[in-house]
């Protein structure tokens, strides 16, 4: 410790963000307390990734074993196929429970501090923290919020957490309505329409803008609706938004029109999930304190190393990560900044490279993406003057697939004509989050089309799939 503060760096909020700089901080020597007022493993581990993508395994493979078309085409028949919906459940809870005990012993095991109570700025280098037992300040000579987020819900809806809920309720499947309207086509709307679809709900998805997926690349979007949406006979609402939704039995929705506000109808549902995204959780963390006030979407400003604003100002010591900020709003997003952060206290003057920063949709088949769509690209190449280009490659033919009986899919690379830089990468099939990591690194570090169509891939993986589109983009 340094200058008499009671630690080198307090973190306030304990989810993958603040985990992920509190294990850093303490392999570089700093002395690190965490504070958490609710549960340990934030979003991410309680309420997102992990519980969604246990639900997501267990309906998967119930909608694999019920598939008696791509079974049969395999040699293999099942008989009918039951599933229990409150194991079902318990398999999501049970690794809930495992790893936010892993993430908390790890810390301990670290010697990390753990306080359990709410924090807030009390000045600069001060914490006060509120417990059961009252509230007490703590000094550290740096500080990093990393408070998450929570859903955003829409204006009119009205939610309960029965029968009308967020994605925050949705993980517990706690029941299986018959019929279920999703709010939004994003990939949380996506992802629980593949559970509730799997499971046996008929689903209604409900999007406000003027085309499903909007936050996708378009080609990659066409196919996935089709797959994904279409072919699951999904009834869908485009353009449409839910202007008022009254939860009960049933839930009553009220749809207008996005654009003109007209009233368009009415439907009657079992229930309704509100998948319309996250905002920050920024309320009453006393950045008033220190002269900080957050954007006009509530965020906390910050710069490219993490450092926290003022008017455009760096506010020493004190540092914002993950959810929080608004840069990128994922789980290892936030870990990566994290660290970061901590690099930056060292005085190692490092940024994230949000451009080789992957994502991914863990449908069935995924979606995963990393840098820029084609139209992003577009207008940067516009705006610098550099013309775009694009390979596609398709899983039909890929012999692993084929193999798998799973061909539908693409992959899609966006890239500079005059250098081959790789700007963006997108692919729509089986083990696409796999996939994309392999075009993550070649962003990292600027790689061209016309060197990656020289390495060589495993025959026959699903890794070939990138191998070709990346020889299909130098023949061009």
């Amino acid at each position: 410790m340094s200058d008499g503060f009671d630690y080198d760096l307090v973190i306030v909020g304990a989810g993958v963000g603040g985990h992920g700089a509190a294990l850093h901080a303490v392999s570089c020597g700093l002395k690190t307390a965490i504070i958490e007022a609710a549960d340990m493993g934030g979003t991410c581990v309680n309420r997102g990734c992990i519980p969604s993508k246990a639900l997501l395994a267990a309906s998967g493979r119930v909608r694999e074993l019920r598939d008696a078309h791509h079974l049969k085409s395999l040699g293999i028949q099942l008989g009918s196929v039951a599933f229990d919906r409150e194991a079902i459940a318990d398999h999501a809870n049970n690794l809930v429970a495992k790893i936010q005990g892993d993430l908390t012993n790890s810390l301990k095991r670290l010697g990390v501090d753990i306080i359990r109570g709410w924090g807030k700025i009390a000045g600069i280098q001060k914490v006060s923290v509120t417990t059961d037992s009252g509230e007490k300040t703590i000094t550290a000579k740096d500080i990093i919020l990393s408070p998450g987020s929570i859903p955003f819900v829409p204006p009119g809806i009205e939610v309960d957490g029965k029968t009308v809920f967020t994605s925050d309720q949705g993980v517990k499947l706690e029941w299986l309505p018959d019929w279920v309207a999703i709010v939004g086509s994003g990939y949380i709307g996506l992802e629980f329409s593949d559970v509730y679809s799997a499971l046996g709900s008929e689903i209604t998805m409900i999007e406000a803008l003027d085309q499903l997926m909007p936050g996708f690349d378009r080609d990659i979007a066409k196919l996935a609706e089709r797959v994904l949406i279409t072919g699951r006979d999904i009834e869908t609402y485009v353009g449409i938004y839910a202007k008022r939704v009254i939860p009960g039995s049933p839930v009553v929705i009220e749809l207008a029109d996005f654009k003109t506000k007209q009233d368009v109808g009415v439907i009657e549902v079992d229930a309704c999930l509100v998948a319309t995204g996250r905002i920050p959780a920024t309320q009453n963390l006393g950045l008033e304190s220190v002269g900080v006030e957050l954007d006009r979407r509530n965020f906390i400003p910050v710069n490219d190393s993490m450092a926290v604003l003022s008017a455009g100002e760096v506010v020493p010591h004190l540092w914002a990560i993950g959810d929080a900020n608004g840069k990128m709003m994922l789980a290892h997003a936030a870990s990566a900044q994290g660290i970061i952060a901590v690099e930056n206290i060292r005085g190692q003057h490092k940024e994230v490279d949000y451009h080789s920063i992957p994502a991914a949709a863990f449908t069935h088949p995924e979606i995963s993406y990393v840098g820029m769509t084609e139209a992003a690209a577009k207008e940067k190449g516009s705006a610098l003057g550099f013309a775009v280009a694009v390979a596609k490659s398709y899983f039909k033919g890929n012999s692993k697939a084929l193999a798998e009986g799973e061909a539908d899919g693409m992959a899609k690379v966006v890239y500079r004509k005059d250098t081959g830089e790789v700007l963006g990468v997108h692919i729509f099939g089986i083990h696409a989050s796999d996939l994309i990591h392999e075009a993550s690194a070649a962003i990292a570090n600027r790689q061209s089309v016309h060197s990656l169509a020289h390495l060589v891939h495993a025959h026959p993986t699903l890794s070939e799939v990138l191998d070709e589109a990346y020889k299909r983009a130098i023949a061009s």
